[in-house]
């Protein structure tokens, strides 16, 4: 059963731990990513070295903006990077093809540069500069694509990094030598070189493997979000009460005076105020340095969290299903297949102990439709079918398309009972999605955690007349109702 780097290259996951490694799965994207202030807070000098190279980057595109600006063909090469693919990390839960880092943000980039932080690398508030500095001022710039951006410039090391494991550990049958392009700068020349590796091969291209302590599962240790969130806290920590009062009195002079604000507007008088005042993003920076050593912390929690469900408990489920039940049988269609597999699914979670599988350490249920969908999607390893997730006919994206050639083709999709827009959902979207996908059948999974949320879908499945659709299907995740064994 093939899902997992180590099941694909036939290696143990003692030795992927020994090396730092996290056991990719190599049939869907994980929602990990790499986090640069992990590489700045890290004791590790070669980490700390991979941090002052990221600074040593942008210090390069800063002095070339300094000397009249960057041409357009500048900014493709310097700026704009495709995504990293090759790791297996990010968002995008079909496969590993993610967006990469286009226009928009190599403009944003530049011009902050230029403009905004004329003081990068010179800071005198914070111990150091970082990469997710350029990203403050302004929304839209999200993990991702600070990971993105990080892979890239530190793919150098990805490269030897996963080289050293897999010249050691993996059969010469499955390596290969391959001149990868962009792996590093070349400062003389100004320009971004290949290089040429041995690496694990799959599918013709090459995997990588990234070390488990840079990873982090939640937002960017200093993010747009957490300055926002913080961002009271920021001019009580300027001295000058002077300069206090003067950021105070033009945040509150860009809020309506008669009504109370509402959440858009407020986040507009911030970033007016940062703008006015970058000052502030250095000591919202600092408050980060100052506890680093709560993101390492913070980052080994979710990193292993995210091996314990996504590896271990995912990949558990898989192996039952392919030894318990007929799981992986091959119905006539790709209408009777998903439904069959819903139904296994189902019946797993239900009765077969399953459900824990969408409980963290603490106890409390996992409410991410992500997680859902990643588990849905790992079990089908074994299909004849292609199975697509994210799909976009043109009406906006469907979790899952199963197709089988033109004209067989199958809508999935998965929510969570406590999603705000359920019924919305419910009344529109799957059917938008089949008569824009061409598909011919289309199902509705829905995932309940409490007794409470269970009336809620009732309510709404009998307001929209839906309390004998065949095309859905509700899926007990409770705790409180399961039996204490477990044969899973």
């Amino acid at each position: 059963m093939q899902i997992y780097f180590s099941d694909y290259f036939g290696v143990s996951d003692e030795s992927l731990d020994e090396h730092g490694a996290f056991n990719i799965s190599l049939l869907t994207d994980l929602p990990l990513f790499i986090d640069p202030f992990l590489l700045f807070g890290s004791d590790d000098p070669e980490y700390q070295a991979l941090h002052e190279q990221i600074i040593e980057y942008l210090r390069f595109l800063q002095a070339k903006s300094g000397q009249g600006g960057i041409g357009r063909g500048e900014i493709e090469a310097w700026y704009k990077f495709s995504e990293v693919r090759q790791n297996w990390l990010g968002f995008c839960e079909d496969g590993n093809r993610g967006r990469g880092l286009g226009a928009g943000f190599a403009s944003a980039l530049n011009l902050n540069l230029a403009h905004v932080f004329r003081d990068f690398g010179k800071e005198r508030v914070t111990r150091g500069s970082h990469l997710e500095k350029l990203t403050l001022i302004g929304a839209g710039v999200g993990r991702d694509m600070i990971s993105d951006f990080t892979t890239n410039l530190i793919k150098a090391y990805l490269l030897e990094y996963t080289q050293e494991y897999a010249v050691k550990n993996i059969a010469d049958e499955h390596l290969g030598k391959r001149s990868v392009q962009r792996a590093h700068f070349d400062y003389g020349l100004e320009r971004w070189m290949p290089r040429t590796y041995t690496l694990p091969i799959l599918d013709g291209d090459f995997v990588l493997l990234t070390p488990k302590d840079i990873l982090t599962k939640d937002d960017t240790w200093i993010s747009h979000s957490d300055m926002m969130h913080r961002f009271s806290e920021l001019p009580d920590a300027i001295g000058d009460e002077q300069l206090r009062s003067e950021i105070n009195n033009y945040f509150y002079s860009r809020l309506p005076k008669e009504v109370e604000p509402t959440k858009e507007e407020v986040g507009v008088a911030t970033d007016a105020t940062l703008r006015k005042y970058p000052e502030l993003i250095d000591y919202y920076i600092r408050l980060r340095e100052d506890s680093e050593a709560d993101a390492v912390a913070s980052s080994n929690i979710t990193v292993l969290e995210s091996q314990q469900v996504y590896v271990r408990q995912f990949g558990a489920l898989a192996q039952f299903l392919a030894d318990q039940t007929p799981f992986y049988s091959v119905p006539g269609n790709t209408k009777e297949e998903a439904l069959e597999k819903i139904l296994f699914f189902k019946d797993v979670i239900e009765s077969k102990g399953g459900h824990r599988l969408f409980y963290g350490s603490d106890g409390k249920p996992i409410r991410r439709e992500t997680d859902v969908h990643i588990m849905f999607r790992l079990v089908w390893f074994a299909t004849p079918s292609d199975v697509s997730r994210e799909v976009d006919d043109g009406r906006g994206p469907v979790d899952f398309k199963l197709s089988r050639g033109a004209f067989d083709k199958t809508m999935v999709e998965f929510k969570l009972a406590a999603n705000t827009q359920l019924k919305r959902n419910l009344a529109k979207q799957l059917e938008i999605y089949k008569a824009a996908g061409d598909a011919d059948a289309g199902f509705k999974v829905i995932v309940y955690f409490t007794e409470a949320e269970l009336r809620r879908v009732e309510n709404i499945l009998r307001e929209l007349d839906m309390e004998n659709d065949k095309n859905v299907c509700l899926i007990d995740a409770r705790r409180d109702n399961k039996p204490s064994g477990s044969k899973a």
